[in-house]
């Protein structure tokens, strides 16, 4: 669940100090969990969901839109790139 995610989220960003980017899957978590994640240790939010089929065929579809995603990340505390 969300909160075992973020642990992991966490605890990769301590130990994985050799890996400079992690990136928040709200595509499988959702985008509140995403947001979250931000704080966690993630740096990198994804990206847009054009065509996707692999997220899909387990039966979880979040999808966005460029200002919606740029928003999420403004009220996360952050400033989209």
């Amino acid at each position: 669940g969300a909160t075992e995610y973020l642990r992991t989220v966490a605890f990769a960003r301590v130990v994985l100090d050799n890996v400079p980017n992690l990136q928040s899957s709200w595509v499988t978590m959702g985008m509140k969990i995403g947001q979250i994640a931000l704080r966690f240790g993630c740096n990198d939010f994804g990206s847009l969901m054009i065509e996707e089929n692999v997220v899909s065929a387990a039966n979880t579809t979040h999808r966005t839109s460029t200002a919606e995603m740029e928003r999420l990340i403004r009220d996360a505390g952050f400033t989209p790139a």
